[in-house]
This record gives C-alpha cells, structure tokens and sequence, in this order.
C-alpha cells in the first residue's frame, strides 16, 4: 500500500514533470527501448526515471506483458492524471502566448469527411481572415466510432461529428450546431434528376452507393426504405468517402444519399449534382461539437469554437 504522509513533499521535492514525461513516453510506445529512442536518451537513463518515480510513490507502475511494457493499476491511474497535467500545461503556455499575441495558437480538431468539406472551409477562413496566426490541424474522424478516445486523450481539442450516442456520454459537453437531412442525389444528367417527382420505390433497381453496414448512416438508411415497405437496395458500393462518391455521381451512373449541406459543396465546386425530388423522411442527428467536460479551453479554441458557430448558422440560413 503506498504511504500517503508527507505528500506534498514527496510531490514538491521528488516528483519531477522529466519523469513523469518518461512514463508516459514509455507507455504511449509499449517500451523502454523505443521510449528511449524517440526521447534521444539512452535506455538505462528511462529504466532510471521509471525506477524513481516507483521509489518515489511506492507502488510498481510498469509490467512486461508479451504485448511490450504495459503500466499497472498504479501506472494506469497516474497516467491518466499525467495526460491532464501536461495538457494543462500546453494550455497554459498557449494562453501566455494568446495574451502576448492574440493572432498566434493551434487548434486541433477532429471531424468527419463531409464536415472537413462543408463547414471547415468557411470556419478556417472566417478564422484566418481575423486571426491569421491561428494555425489549425484537422484529422480525420472515423464515423463508425467518432473517434471519442482522441478527445479523451486530448490528441485533438474539439471533435465535430453527428450527435448520435456521445450526447450520452458524462465526460463531454455537447453543443449542436444545425441539423443536416440526408438527401437522395444523382448526377445532373440523370433522368431522375430531371423529374419534378420521385418515388423511392422506382429507384431500387439503380446503382446505390450507400454507407457500410454497422455505421449510423446507414441505420438511418435503412429505416427510411423500411418505413416505406421496402428493403434496402441491391449496393454497388458501399463508402464513407465522399470524395469517392462525388466521382462516381458525376458519371450520371449512381444514387447516392448524402447530408443536405453537401449541396452547398456541390454549387461551390461546380459539380453536376442534384438533389432528387424525394423526402426520405430521415431525421438525422445534428450536427455538433464536442469537448471534454472538465478540460480548461484556451483562447484560441474559443476563438475557433465561435468562428464554427457563426459559420453554422450562415450555414443554416442558407438552408432553410
């Protein structure tokens, strides 16, 4: 059982942030050796830290298991609480520098494909025509799982994805920013987007390019033909890639079902795609955005959070 008396000496004068860095280098890499190598310090020195910080607390942080170094109940415990005390640090410092230049910081974000090509655009340039110094890194979010461990081990600031179950979840703050029907689309030149009036019924013997099955689009998919007395079509191709889909529609060949504010993307660039005369009936989770809950924003994130509201009811606007 590790001591607790003295405490706060033991965490003033014998915890060091260098050796806590190590431990988690450690676990991040599942080794002492490639810990070693990304921090250019040789291997007995990480031994030496880990050995430290063990003595220092009382309890063994770290065991071999045949997948590499794991970190113990102990171990586990203090890294969670060490990825929060340098990512508090990064925001401190980031704030500083805010403070010292309000036109510099990063933002990181997490997103889906579709919000990469329909509310990034505008967010980033609205934030760079007042902010140019912001710099913005933005990932590509899984949408089958929404990549909720990102957030949770502040890998990204802010998530922007469908509502969906993680407006369930107790450690994140969910904000929605507009809702997004999805819409049947085909390329101009298909006769079916010349007619005043579709039936869905009419179009099951076309080529789909629909969701992979298991995903959150796909459900809503499939409830829509369901509603109506109707299996899901035979799938040509089954994608998350929008970018994929895009070219496949421009052939006049497919049927697609997409958000609503694709269409905006669609007129932006130019391409020859259109919304068919049919009401799926689908009601979609919102879009919104999520942080963690007890995490301290920066400025700069602020910033970017309000330039994605503002560019959200443009969006919403437009649409409605």
């Amino acid at each position: 059982m590790p001591r607790t008396e003295h405490w706060d000496n033991r965490i003033g004068k014998r915890l060091r942030l260098r050796d806590l860095h190590v431990l988690l280098t450690v676990v991040q890499h599942g080794s002492m050796a490639k810990a070693a190598q990304h921090l250019a310090v040789s291997q007995p020195a990480v031994s030496k830290a880990i050995a430290e910080l063990e003595h220092t607390l009382g309890v063994k942080l770290l065991e071999r298991s045949p997948r590499g170094v794991e970190p113990t109940l102990y171990g586990g415990a203090l890294v969670r609480r060490g990825l929060t005390v340098f990512d508090e640090l990064r925001q401190g410092v980031g704030e500083i520098e805010f403070m010292a230049n309000p036109t510099v910081g990063v933002v990181r974000v997490g997103c889906f494909e579709w919000v990469m090509a329909t509310l990034m655009p505008p967010v980033i340039e609205r934030l760079a025509s007042q902010y140019p110094g912001v710099v913005v890194h933005v990932s590509h979010t899984n949408p089958a799982t929404l990549d909720l461990h990102e957030l949770r081990e502040r890998n990204i600031d802010l998530l922007i994805g469908r509502l969906g179950l993680a407006a369930e979840q107790d450690d994140l703050n969910s904000e929605i920013l507009l809702d997004d029907p999805m819409v049947v689309v085909a390329g101009a030149q298909s006769r079916w987007a010349r007619l005043r009036e579709v039936q869905l019924a009419n179009l099951m013997d076309q080529k789909w390019i629909l969701y992979p099955p298991d995903s959150e689009p796909a459900a809503m998919v499939e409830k829509a033909f369901r509603a109506r007395g109707l299996a899901l079509p035979p799938t040509s191709v089954t994608t998350h890639s929008h970018y994929l889909r895009d070219i496949l529609l421009a052939t006049g060949q497919y049927l697609a079902i997409t958000p609503a504010s694709m269409l905006g993307v669609y007129n932006r660039n130019r391409m020859a795609v259109k919304a068919l005369a049919l009401d799926l009936g689908i009601t979609s989770s919102p879009m919104a955005i999520f942080t963690l809950r007890h995490r301290t924003l920066s400025p700069v994130i602020e910033l970017f959070i309000e330039c994605v509201r503002a560019t959200a009811k443009t969006i919403h606007s437009r649409s409605g």
